[in-house]
């Protein structure tokens, strides 16, 4: 596999981006949950937030690297045996993921500075407080982070069945180009 994305499939960086941040986003959805169901004395109690802070930012960063790689290495072209509604609908459900998981980024920022202090990602390094915000902003922020993750589960959910039915059903290769898989001969046969 390359490094980089070709005309015909993934290239190495682009297929660990995506598995990591998948992946990535269920564990903080769990996480999120779990940790506002804790007790003030249960030991996680400020250890679960702390560490859900920290994963947080390396995530952000890491879909700040995910934007440029796209810019640096575009994606492969869509399929020709796409229609206009499946390239159209794949275009805005991975934007809105973009979307949603930037704002969710923001959110949680917002939440984690709301009295001015910096979020410290793993003991390394203190991601200063640019915008404090009172109590009520805090609340709803919290309110639309919550909302923004299920969003992002729900459609993420949405955008696994789609690539199941274009592998099962459709019998095309568009899981096998976000697995890395080599697709070069199966490329000549869906053109």
């Amino acid at each position: 596999m390359r490094w980089k994305n070709s005309n015909d499939e993934y290239g190495h960086i682009a297929v660990s981006i995506h598995w990591l941040v998948a992946l990535s986003v269920y564990g903080m959805f769990a996480l999120g949950l779990w940790m506002v169901s804790l007790g003030y004395y249960d030991i996680w109690y400020h250890k679960a937030p702390e560490l859900h802070k920290s994963i947080g930012m390396v995530l952000f960063a890491l879909m700040i690297f995910r934007v440029l790689w796209r810019l640096i290495s575009p994606p492969p072209p869509p399929l020709t045996s796409y229609s206009p509604l499946v390239r159209y609908g794949a275009t805005a459900a991975h934007l809105l993921l973009y979307l949603l998981l930037f704002a969710i980024f923001i959110s949680g920022y917002l939440i984690s500075t709301a009295e001015g202090q910096p979020v410290d990602i793993f003991g390394l390094l203190p991601v200063p407080a640019t915008v404090s915000i009172d109590a009520t902003q805090t609340d709803l922020a919290g309110d639309i982070h919550l909302w923004l993750a299920w969003s992002v589960v729900v459609l993420s959910l949405l955008h696994a069945l789609a690539a199941l039915k274009h592998h099962f059903i459709d019998r095309d290769i568009t899981l096998k180009r976000m697995l890395g898989c080599r697709i070069a001969s199966s490329i000549k046969t869906e053109k």
